[in-house]
């Protein structure tokens, strides 16, 4: 009984002590597993221009692109974020009435200390909030830089990789070398995928909001194409912001749980609905572990990890198909059932 559970708790110790080397080492492997996957990503427009007009403009391309991209995403969430605090600060008043309408409504029903509620929501709870703020951009700011910098180096030495690689010629190497392949193939689709899907919940959340007469409506329908990248916890956001909102700006609790209800369709449809079977068995994994994935990379990472979390799982799933001893962990991880 004991040798069958040493393994089992030394597996559990390795975990743990992992968990917590990769949550100290964050800021460094954050940024080199997103160098990663956009070097994943950006790597065919290298290879692509490099055939035609040399190595170093090859690089140049895929840098742009890669940074178009993410700058054209940033931009529009921003902006978006930006127009939606503009609201609430010029309606500060009409909040603020409401706000002490339904702590009046609680005293009423005899909940005690809702008035203390109340006091609390001041201009010093504002400045908190907004510093809280500027600290996480100025922290994504430096991820991004740190980042953009392990994706040029990462982009400059992609080929010679592959090479050593093939040069060594070891069934190890290869089976790295094909998985490396194989990862990169499938976080391409999964982006594509993931795009296409953003895209249309986007719009399905501005002709939504447009049709029920929810104002800023083309704001949420980018906050609802942004989020949209952050599986269970991205269309979450998405969801919650709007409906509070519609409670705000319509004044009852039946507009926003129609909000709530319409807004849970949608990303059920778009998530759990036509996602699954656009990727197919492509992309095939266990929806527990793409959850587990999405808050495990969280809670090491912040937002970052949240992100980067279901390509991470990607990757390991292939790099397991790759090796004979770990095909059964892989099989375990992807959900699929037994032939």
């Amino acid at each position: 009984m004991a040798d069958r559970a040493t393994p089992v708790l030394l597996a559990v110790i390795a975990a743990v002590l992992g968990a917590a080397a990769l949550s100290l080492a964050g800021a460094v492997l954050a940024p080199v597993a997103f160098a990663l996957f956009v070097i994943a990503l950006a790597w065919p427009v290298q290879e692509a221009v490099q055939r035609r007009l040399g190595a170093t403009l090859g690089l140049l391309a895929a840098m742009l692109a890669a940074m178009l991209c993410i700058m054209a995403l940033a931009l529009a969430t921003g902006w978006a974020v930006a127009r939606v605090g503009g609201w609430v600060a010029a309606n500060a008043g009409l909040l603020q009435a409401l706000y002490l309408q339904n702590v009046a409504w609680l005293e009423a029903r005899g909940f005690e200390g809702a008035s203390e509620l109340g006091g609390q929501l001041d201009l010093r709870w504002l400045l908190r909030l907004a510093q809280n703020v500027t600290a996480q951009l100025q922290g994504s700011v430096s991820f991004a830089v740190v980042t953009i910098v392990f994706v040029i180096l990462g982009l400059l030495e992609v080929e010679v990789v592959a090479r050593q690689l093939v040069a060594r010629g070891t069934p190890a190497t290869m089976a790295v070398l094909g998985a490396a392949r194989e990862s990169a193939r499938k976080l391409r689709f999964y982006m594509l995928v993931r795009t296409v899907m953003s895209v249309l919940t986007g719009l399905a959340v501005w002709g939504f909001a447009r049709a029920v007469g929810l104002e800023l409506a083309v704001e949420w329908g980018v906050i609802a194409f942004a989020m949209n990248y952050i599986p269970f916890i991205g269309p979450l956001v998405a969801t919650l912001f709007p409906t509070l909102f519609a409670g705000l700006q319509f004044g009852s609790w039946q507009s926003a749980i129609t909000v709530f209800a319409a807004l849970q369709v949608i990303q059920f449809l778009s998530g759990s609905y036509i996602e699954p079977r656009v990727a197919g068995r492509s992309l095939a994994l266990s929806p527990f572990m793409v959850l587990v994935a999405v808050f495990l990379g969280a809670l090491l990472w912040g937002i970052p990890g949240a992100l980067i979390g279901v390509p991470v799982l990607i990757a390991l799933v292939t790099l397991l198909e790759h090796v004979p001893s770990g095909r059964f962990a892989a099989a375990l991880l992807s959900g699929r059932a037994p032939p």
